[in-house]
């Protein structure tokens, strides 16, 4: 079945108003493509991934809202009351029509998440999409808790992983968002892995993605923050967060890391990475590596001997 697409472009201040309009005229569905603040959410909700570039590029000064008619619905009749109450709102605006099918709208954002190898051994996938590859397969789709592979930071977290995981080992993932990280180092080996988050949401979703990727029995995810959740000693942290949270908890990493282990620190935006560079050593670690990517960095370290 076909349904009519109406495509509403006005500057950003107008998106609310444009949005309640079409959701007054419109018994059908609202999509809205709102890039303004993509990153900022992306990290309240716990790390971008599985984004595109295109989508990166979307323009950020203006908002398209998308209003879908039934079939049975006719444009005729809907356009000229739409034009009349944007018109009478004062809104700049630009609009076009479309016919789409009703499957098409419904999994149009999918066309920005598509499978990808990662380091030498990992590839993450989408669970609407085949992929035949002899990688080691983590199931991720996007959704509430973000986490799925394509942003920076996420994938070069995954690289060092990818690397380092060998088997047997016990890995932390401090603010696990999706659990991803947790996830892919389950499927390349090691004996067990804990997630900690602040968010219920995030901790929900990540326990829902280790059922999806099989690996449920050997991960425990916790609702908390790391001073009251972590219990004993690990051989690979991650933390996959912010600078200032990663400042925040690194006096307390080395008293968890079992000999030989590893800190994993990204979501550091390269502006900051003197800083936090500097933070650490202050914590009684060793940053033995830096990695960066297109403005992030990832840092790997060591306990301090002595």
């Amino acid at each position: 079945m076909e349904w009519t697409d109406i495509q509403i472009t006005v500057p950003h201040p107008y998106a609310e108003t444009a949005e309640a309009i079409a959701t007054m005229v419109s018994n059908g569905g609202i999509y809205i493509e709102d890039y303004s603040d993509l990153e900022e959410q992306a990290w309240e909700i716990a790390h971008v991934d599985l984004i595109e570039q295109e989508l990166l590029d979307q323009p950020r000064d203006i908002v398209k809202v998308h209003m879908y008619l039934a079939p049975d619905e006719n444009p005729a009749e809907i356009l000229p009351l739409f034009k009349e109450r944007l018109d009478a709102a004062g809104i700049p605006y630009e609009l076009t029509t479309a016919g789409v099918e009703q499957e098409d709208w419904q999994n149009a954002w999918k066309k920005y998440y598509h499978a990808m190898d990662i380091g030498k051994r990992l590839a993450i996938v989408p669970g609407w999409e085949e992929y035949e590859t002899d990688r080691m397969v983590i199931t991720m789709d996007p959704g509430m808790a973000f986490g799925t592979g394509t942003h920076e930071t996420t994938s070069l977290c995954l690289e060092v992983l990818d690397e380092r995981v060998r088997g047997g080992e016990r890995v932390l993932d401090i603010g696990t968002g999706s659990g991803i990280l947790a996830i892919a180092a389950l499927r390349l080996g090691a004996a067990c892995a804990e997630g900690v988050d602040i968010d219920p949401m995030c901790v929900r979703t990540a326990g829902e993605n280790a059922l999806r990727n099989g690996v449920q029995d050997r991960f425990t995810v916790l609702v908390g923050d790391l001073s009251d959740k972590a219990s004993g000693v690990y051989n690979i942290i991650t933390a996959n967060i912010v600078a200032a949270a990663i400042l925040s908890l690194a006096p307390h990493v080395p008293a968890l890391m079992a000999p030989g282990a590893v800190f994993v620190a990204s979501g550091i935006i390269d502006t900051r990475k003197e800083e936090v560079l500097a933070g650490l050593r202050g914590a009684g670690l060793d940053p033995f590596e830096v990695r960066e990517k297109r403005g992030w960095v990832c840092i790997v370290c060591r306990k301090k001997e002595g």
